[in-house]
């Protein structure tokens, strides 16, 4: 029976029938179980997969299933990277508690007015939600009681890592009960997760599916070598989807070439919003709330956004410039191809980038295909490129591009 792990919260399977869910994801079958039984736990898996779920889950049984009392204080520790993060999780724990009478989400990130959330946090709730900035302001204004915290979550713990948050997360950790269940969900299992896992996990079970099933098999990936930012905007001309019903990501480098590129495509007549931190939290929730109403159709982004943002609707994911960063690219791509629906994610490569082909390649299992459009084939050396992307396929492309009318890009 699906779901079968949580026969005994009728309240939970009851939102999930709502929500369309018909049986559990691998990593949902895998980790709730395991969470269910009292277990740490340290896994892995590709975005996309349900893995908010796989957590949510069991922690909303756990509520159910503990004493029937009312604390000014989580029982639930959710921490995450990103504010993105932090809104689409107490999303989800809102949507899958809807039916349970006692439970109150609360959501606190950095960018939002701290009235609101010292009112939050003054009432009974028993989830919290949090970015670990914002957390550790109020944890040193004594807002905050965590006497009852029986469960701590880590969400994209190497994106936290990576935003240099480890001791942070120390010493949020430092302050729980000794007593508590923790589990960390990572992308990867890097040396440094392992030793963050170490020092705050005891005797965890392993879940490993980001490397032991076929990553984003429903994702159609391509590279186009690309000579300059001309050339780039030229291809991406081509490559935008001209169905109103397909939604495109685009991620960029930088945040003044996102303001900049979001310009360029709103001249064009294009519905186009951007993201990026330099914005008002106000006007970035407003921005993704009008991608995921269908308001928008592109949105041109910095990798704030490669994480935390789950619309079904995104077709595209254009890396207009590759990350900095190359473990992000997983995680920009899996803002397509979500909820088992098929995506396109492209890139564009510059000469000076070619070195990273063979790193995606080894990263995504050479799944991606080098692909050429006629007439915007790139004007740097065929050996070059020759170079690199060995376990790529190379084909072109048939339809001829329309005659480019961007704007030449100013230096």
């Amino acid at each position: 029976m699906p779901f079968s792990f949580l026969n005994s919260a009728p309240e939970i399977l009851k939102s999930l029938i709502e929500s369309g869910y018909v049986k559990p994801t691998p990593i949902q079958e895998a980790a709730i179980p395991k969470i269910l039984e009292g277990q740490d736990l340290l896994a892995s898996a590709q975005t996309g997969t349900g893995k908010t779920a796989a957590f949510l889950l069991p922690a909303l049984h756990k509520i159910k299933e503990s004493a029937a009392t009312k604390s000014v204080g989580p029982k639930i520790l959710i921490l995450v990277p990103t504010r993105e993060l932090a809104m689409q999780v107490a999303g989800q724990a809102k949507k899958y508690s809807k039916y349970m009478s006692r439970v109150t989400t609360v959501c606190i990130y950095g960018g939002s007015p701290y009235p609101e959330q010292i009112r939050q946090l003054a009432r009974p709730y028993e989830i919290l939600v949090a970015t670990p900035g914002r957390l550790i302001d109020h944890m040193d204004r004594g807002r905050i009681d965590f006497s009852q915290v029986e469960m701590f979550i880590l969400d994209e713990a190497d994106r936290m890592l990576d935003m240099g948050f480890i001791k942070p997360v120390e010493q949020i950790a430092a302050k729980l009960p000794k007593k508590l269940q923790t589990v960390m969900f990572s992308a990867t299992f890097e040396k440094a997760i392992l030793g963050l896992a170490k020092s705050l996990l005891k005797n965890p079970s392993q879940i490993n599916l980001a490397h032991t099933t076929k990553r984003h098999e429903n994702i159609a990936q391509s590279i186009y070598f690309a000579d300059n930012l001309n050339h780039k905007l030229r291809l991406l001309e081509h490559l935008l989807p001209k169905k109103a019903s397909e939604q495109t990501l685009i991620f960029t480098s930088t945040k003044s070439f996102a303001d900049e590129l979001c310009d360029i495509l709103r001249e064009k007549g294009l519905s186009v919003g951007v993201l990026h931190g330099d914005l008002q939290q106000r006007q970035r929730t407003k921005t993704v709330q009008q991608l995921r109403e269908g308001k928008i159709s592109i949105l041109v982004a910095t990798d704030v956004a490669a994480r935390g943002i789950d619309i079904p609707t995104i077709s595209d994911v254009i890396n207009f410039d590759l990350p900095a960063n190359i473990e992000d690219y997983v995680h920009r791509i899996g803002r397509t191809g979500r909820a088992e629906l098929q995506g396109r994610a492209q890139s564009f490569v510059l000469p000076r980038d070619r070195h990273l082909v063979d790193k995606i390649a080894t990263l995504t299992n050479n799944e991606a295909t080098i692909l050429t459009i006629p007439g915007l084939e790139p004007t740097f050396k065929k050996e070059q490129r020759n170079k690199v992307g060995r376990g790529f396929n190379r084909h072109s492309r048939n339809p001829k591009p329309r005659r480019s009318t961007y704007p030449r890009a100013q230096k």
